[in-house]
């Protein structure tokens, strides 16, 4: 048998040596059946018969054939000779059919590609060219053959690099990807070359060529290893930007750069704000900064001048009236009054006046008022219980009406929701890795994962996630993934292989037998075996083949039918070298039904089942890999957790503020009244004013349906009980400081006392509640939302306060009296209770040492310059404060979620997908529409998917990596007679119907489309409405791969009437790791978006509001930041306007103080923005709802301050404002500063970074900057610039002491006449108690109680 075997090779190589390489000679000729070497294939491997021989002479139908074919050829009817049969012919043309169908789109790249195959079968000098080295006997109908399986083509580098240059760029609109990828092999696209292209053309392996082709790339004049009489073929190849010779047009810009017009580099972003080459900015800043420095210095000198020279010229006159303190007494003429004067003393007085009254009644009638004031609350309260939780991230944060929003909803109405994603991305760090030496291949690099136990591990993971099955109410039966599952292909009746299950197995089709598969396979005359590792390379490269290389025969494409891209099977690589990444993907589609669909709760069911699989995986101990999951639900879930668990660290938060509260508020005199003098009760009601305000406004908004959300419940309450409990202590510490007269009741002195203080209070809450109702205004739906909330409850606090609390401390003011402990009524202790004012602890250390020191004239210096300084530098900083909220702060410490982020932004080698989205109103259907839209050959250069695909060549600027898929280009091609793909039925029922390219021939023997003479293929109007949803509904395969299922059936959306009212073409953005990324991306696409809008304009039919517009899943949470600087300088400034416009009327039209007032927090609020830069701490609509907080609390920390100084008679303004810091300041302090620091310590503890960095962060700063400002700068600024003493109080003080003094004489003359009368028991007595020796204020001006009878009668 060797023997015989060794003579029939020698007799074969005997054979091929007597061709003659010489022109006119075939070296086969004529179709001698199957190729005995191969096996199953994509197409029957028919090869030619060793036949050498001269070149036939052409007619009739056979040259008409030839023509046909291979136009290259043509040399006239009577003069044209080749080397292929008809046979031969029809077998060329279905093979090249099959190429053509993904280069069509370049039509002198499809030519070239034709040119040389009909070279090496056809031309009639075929034996200069083609050297055959292998043949082997066939039997056909008992006749046997010697058939060619194996030959040399000799060809010049000029013309195949000319090929290749003309197809390397080619694009399939369906993928993004090129054709070239699908067409070399291992290398793909970008490390495929001319003769690697070649190789794999000529490959047999591919289940493409019939037979093996060996092309040899020589440059013109090298010889080397040519036989004799041979000369490699130079023929001319077209360049992708000529026309063919059959009149085809050039080849379009996106499949050949030759073609591109020059386009411009697009604008990089505008560089940083700069001055002379600094920080603009910073320059600002110092600018600033010695501006206010030097004004005040000159401010400074310029007093100190007019106060010098004022004190000597006072040194020269004589004191003589002088006050009981030796102060000189001012004389106020009434001429000197200003209306201003008049208008703000009116104004106290008429406020006082009304809720001195009204204290009265309220503390006459304390049970009936609390019984009032609950049964109100009750009602308001009761619509709690319907209230609606706002958890969804696209309801929080985009408002209904804004752009993003409109566009969602646009997209999900017309298109299905993106599908719901479920991940694991795994890696196995403790590998080591290795190198293989694959015999097609050579030396790859393989990572430590991917490993045959590692993948048949995921295979068997993916195979228990997908056999999940569970038991629904919703189906009533037992679901599992293919009732929820994404299916591409088969959407209406899916099984579990067809739901979209993107992972590396399926690159062996999920199948175990595939994995291990081998085969020894022979390559240039080397055998070696072939396994999962050569399957693995090939398909990592080609990932749209049907078959691979290898003498494996495996497909690439998934078991569902649609391929898996590299960057969906595995991350973490370099340079394409997919084999030696880092991590394994594993991907789960489910389809996005609305929340209303009953198949929404299945699919979040199934994603539960899917969590508890992983976690369950996670925690075996024979788990192999290292990884980070999520399901689509993981993000609502996690916060939802985490909300849940620092529910008691807000508890505990308000738990330290009731007791700080409750012990704080005592009015301590002796250790025996301890019990007597404790307010326990009185701060148990202001917690509980607090929250029953917040209760009825969640049930006024719920009873009229606003919907409220986890961020109200958490800052309304803080920010309420900040406002109410400074009230509380303000109202209840000048309670304690004053002393009841003689023959005053309780209820008078509490109406008395409130009488002073409501109108500051009054000046507070509603400057706070008119700036919440104002912030409404804003866009955002958390933000109004809060703003309404806010702003109400505010609105309920402060009247419960004037009625709840006022009846409360009347009752506590009565238990007081009696000396009955607190909480057990019953209880009487036998201590009095001292008759005299209780200052407390904090007053007169504020008075004797705080206020002065602060006050010092080298302090007060000290102060305004720091205080200028920390401003101007808190400008600088707020203009560098970092915009957006990465996703992953909303999660808690520990969650899954932050190890997903990581590996996300770690591993992922493209970013999220953005749809180009078309409303109606343009005639795709016209020539001129398909044109403006597509991007193959006669396509506009400036067309949609060229401006797109342009975009791409600068994705560090467009933040776009891969260009957008073309319905409207593949549909071009599938209709193109050069591909099997759109037929018509010739035989049989459904004659004149659409016949699919699965059919075989003879049914099917009509095209739907004839070939145009300039290869422009444009449907008309009639053939593109009738063959537009057999496009559609077409599964794409290995004949027709240009089929639109799957691909292209849910981005076309008509109506009734066939018109096309909305379709998408989907593109990829570049990885976005961070919202400033998101952001940008958004921007620069929608900047895209728009120019395409405007061209597409232009065409004749197009309707005037036709609209392009970009869509992605994030867009809905990053628009915000587009516009959320100047939404919150709006916000902000609708804050502060009724903080200046309340302060000012409730002053009597008092400009000077409203302006010191509206500085100072316009001061806290930018300083808090500058520490937020420094503290890391990110502006986005979270801050920004502490920002307008920060406003409302600014108020309390400041409106309160001035309103005492404006108010105080003090001569100078120093003296005033040590008075408002003693009195007032320690009021604030106790109440807002030491109010708010002990709970917002607590919350440094809550688990959640969302909670830790705006919630204790940010309120920190608000809390110490407020004090800062309320406590320390503004009094200064006062001292400085505050307005002076109020005339018309000083005339209505100087007149009562003129009344009093002529009085006093009075009564002295009557005691001297009537020295013999004894007064004893009806003298006059004078009340003109103060807390110091200042005359009376308004308020406390003296009165006769009592004149005797004889008086009267005198």
């Amino acid at each position: 048998m060797v023997q015989v075997h060794v003579l029939i090779v020698f007799l074969t190589c005997m054979v091929l040596s007597e061709a003659q390489h010489e022109p006119g000679f075939c070296a086969f000729y004529e179709e001698c059946g199957r190729n005995p070497s191969l096996g199953d294939t994509l197409i029957p491997p028919i090869v030619p018969c060793l036949n050498p021989s001269p070149a036939r002479h052409l007619k009739g139908q056979h040259y008409l054939k030839l023509k046909k074919v291979c136009p290259i050829l043509d040399r006239g009817e009577n003069n044209t000779y080749a080397c292929c049969s008809m046979k031969q012919l029809n077998s060329l043309e279905m093979s090249l059919t099959l190429s053509k169908a993904v280069l069509i789109r370049c039509p002198s790249c499809a030519d070239n590609f034709a040119h040389l195959h009909c070279i090496n079968t056809c031309s009639p000098n075929q034996t200069q060219t083609v050297n055959v080295t292998r043949v082997m006997n066939v039997t056909q109908l008992n006749v046997t053959r010697e058939a060619v399986i194996a030959y040399q083509s000799f060809i010049t580098t000029t013309f195949a690099e000319a090929s290749f240059q003309s197809c390397k760029n080619v694009r399939i609109p369906a993928t993004g990807g090129f054709a070239i990828a699908t067409m070399c092999g291992r290398y793909g696209a970008k490390l495929c070359t001319a003769q690697r292209w070649y190789d794999f053309q000529g490959d047999s392996s591919n289940g493409l060529a019939p037979l093996d082709i060996d092309f040899h790339l020589l440059k013109e004049g090298d010889t080397t290893g040519l036989p004799e009489g041979m000369m490699p073929y130079n023929g001319r190849a077209l360049k992708c930007n000529e026309t063919t010779t059959t009149g085809g047009e050039v080849c379009s810009c996106q499949d050949c750069q030759e073609s591109c017009p020059s386009v411009p580099t697009p604008d990089p972003p505008p560089p940083p704000f700069t001055v002379a080459g600094t920080d603009g900015f910073l320059v600002i800043s110092i600018i600033l900064l010695c501006v206010l420095t030097v004004a005040f210095l000159i401010y400074l000198a310029v007093s100190y001048l007019l106060i010098f020279g004022k004190r000597k010229s006072e040194e020269k006159r004589k004191r003589k009236d002088q006050d009981s303190n030796g102060e000189t007494e001012q004389v106020i003429d009434p001429s000197e009054v200003t209306c201003i004067d008049k208008n703000s003393l009116a104004a106290q007085a008429f406020l006082s006046l009304q809720f001195q009254r009204w204290g009265t009644m309220i503390a006459t009638y304390p049970l009936t008022v609390l019984l009032l004031s609950a049964i109100v609350v009750a009602v308001f309260a009761a619509g709690v219980k319907s209230i609606e939780l706002t958890t969804d991230p696209v309801e929080l944060w985009s408002a209904p009406n804004s752009r993003a929003r409109q566009e969602k909803d646009f997209h999900d109405t017309h298109f299905d929701p993106f599908f719901r994603t479920n991940q694991l991305i795994l890696t196995a760090p403790s590998r080591k890795g290795n190198v293989y030496n694959s015999l097609l291949f050579g030396r790859q690099n393989f990572s430590g994962i991917v490993s045959k136990d590692l993948i048949i591990e995921l295979l068997e993971l993916q195979k228990r996630i997908q056999n999940i099955e569970f038991w629904s109410k919703e189906l009533n039966r037992t679901a599992s993934l293919k009732d929820v599952c994404y299916a591409p292909l088969n959407p209406v009746n899916a099984s579990l292989t067809d739901c979209a299950v993107n992972s590396l197995p399926q690159y062996f089709q999920n199948s175990l037998d595939n994995i291990n598969a081998k085969v020894n396979m022979t390559e240039l005359g080397v055998t070696k075996e072939v396994d999962w590792r050569d399957h693995l390379i090939y398909c990592l490269n080609s990932p749209l083949s049907f078959k691979d290389i290898t003498d494996l025969g495996l497909s690439c494409m998934a078991d569902y039918g649609a391929p898996v891209f590299s960057f969906l099977a595995v991350g973490g690589y370099e340079n394409d070298d997919f084999t030696n990444a880092e991590a394994l993907i594993l991907t789960f589609s489910l389809n996005n039904y609305a929340r209303s669909d009953p198949k929404f709760k299945v699919a979040m069911q199934w994603e539960s089942e899917f969590l508890k699989v992983i976690q369950d995986y996670q925690k075996d101990p024979a788990c192999s890999f290292t990884f980070a999951y999520m399901a689509e639900r993981s993000l609502e879930d996690e916060i939802n957790r985490t909300t849940a668990e620092d529910i008691p660290i807000f508890m505990i938060s308000y738990a330290v503020i009731f007791v700080y509260i409750a012990v704080a508020l005592g009015d301590y005199t002796s250790w025996k009244r301890i019990l007597v003098d404790s307010k326990f009760m009185v701060g148990l009601g202001g917690i509980l004013v607090v929250g029953c305000s917040v209760l009825a406004s969640m049930g006024f908004y719920s009873w009229i349906g606003i919907p409220s959300s986890l961020v109200i419940l958490q800052v309304v309450p803080f920010l309420v009980l900040a406002v109410g409990a400074d009230n509380i202590f303000i109202f209840v510490l000048e309670y304690q400081r004053d002393m009841r007269r003689p023959g005053e009741k309780r209820e008078e002195q509490i109406g008395r006392v409130l009488g002073n203080v409501a109108p500051s209070m009054l000046l507070c809450s509603l400057s706070e509640s008119v700036c919440f109702f104002l912030g409404a205004l804003s866009t955002m739906p958390a933000v109004k939302t809060f703003a309404l909330y806010a702003a109400l409850a505010v609105l309920f606090d402060f009247v419960l306060q004037m009625t709840a609390f006022v009846a409360l401390l009347s009752l506590d003011t009565w238990r007081q009296d009696n000396n009955r402990c607190e909480v057990l009524c019953c209880v009487k202790v036998s201590k009095k209770r001292p008759n005299k004012p209780n200052e407390g602890f904090l007053l007169p250390v504020m008075r004797k040492y705080y206020a002065p020191v602060l006050l010092h004239r080298f302090t007060r210096i000290i102060v305004m310059v720091v205080f200028i300084f920390m401003f101007c530098a808190s400008f600088y900083l707020m203009m560098n404060v970092t915009v957006g909220l990465d996703q992953e702060l909303a999660m808690p410490q520990g969650s899954y979620m932050l190890t997903y982020f990581e590996y996300l932004y770690k591993y992922f080698e493209v970013g999220v997908p953005v749809y180009f989205v078309t409303k109606k109103g343009f005639n795709f259907t016209s020539v001129a529409g398909m044109n403006a839209v597509c991007s193959s050959v006669g396509c506009d250069q400036f067309s949609m998917t060229q401006k797109i695909q342009y975009a791409t060549k600068y994705p560090e600027l467009s933040y776009l990596a891969i260009p957008a898929n073309s319905w409207v280009d593949d549909f071009v091609d599938w209709l193109n007679p050069g591909s099997k793909c759109c037929r018509l039925y010739t035989l049989g029922p459904n004659v004149g119907k659409f016949c699919p390219a699965s059919e075989a021939g003879y049914k099917c023997g009509r095209k739907c489309m004839t070939t145009p003479l300039d290869g422009v293929l444009r449907p008309t109007v009639d053939q593109f409405n009738r063959f537009l949803p057999d496009f559609l509904g077409n599964r794409p395969d290995l004949q027709c791969p240009k089929g639109g299922l799957g691909a292209y059936d849910t981005a076309v959306v008509r109506d009734e009437s066939g018109e096309i009212i909305a379709t998408r073409f989907m593109a990829y953005h570049t990885p976005l790791t961070n919202s400033q990324e998101f952001t940008a991306a958004l921007l620069k696409a929608r900047e895209l978006a728009e120019n395409i809008t405007m061209g597409m304009r232009q065409i004749e039919g197009t309707s005037p509001d036709f609209e392009v517009f970009p869509y992605t899943i994030t867009n809905v949470f990053y628009e915000q930041y587009l516009t959320i600087v100047p939404e919150g300088l709006f916000n902000i400034s609708m804050c502060l306007l009724p903080t200046f416009v309340v302060c000012c009327l409730l002053l009597g039209l008092d400009l000077l103080s409203g302006l010191l007032n509206l500085l100072t927090i316009i001061m806290i609020t930018v300083d808090t923005v500058g520490v937020m830069t420094l503290w890391d701490i990110h502006y986005n609509a979270v801050a920004l709802i502490n920002l307008v907080t920060a406003v409302g609390i600014s108020v309390e920390f400041v409106s309160h301050m001035t309103r005492s100084f404006a108010l105080s008679t003090k001569r100078t303004r120093v003296e005033r404002a040590m008075e408002a810091t003693a009195n007032m300041g320690s009021a604030v302090f106790a109440g807002v500063a030491m109010t708010n620091l002990p709970g917002i310590l607590v919350l440094a503890f809550a688990k959640a970074q969302l909670i830790q960095m705006f919630f204790f962060r940010l309120n920190l700063i608000i809390t110490l900057l407020g004090m800062a400002h309320g406590l320390i700068f503004l009094p200064v600024l006062l001292s400085y610039f505050g307005p002076g003493t109020n005339k018309a109080v000083l005339l209505q003080l100087q007149k009562a002491k003129a009344k009093s003094t002529q009085e006093l004489e009075t009564k002295s003359n009557i005691s001297h006449a009537y020295d013999n009368i004894s007064y004893e028991d009806n003298e006059v007595k004078w009340d003109c108690v103060s807390e110091d020796t200042n005359p009376p204020t308004y308020a406390e001006s003296c009165e006769p109680i009592e004149l005797g009878e004889r008086i009267d009668r005198l």
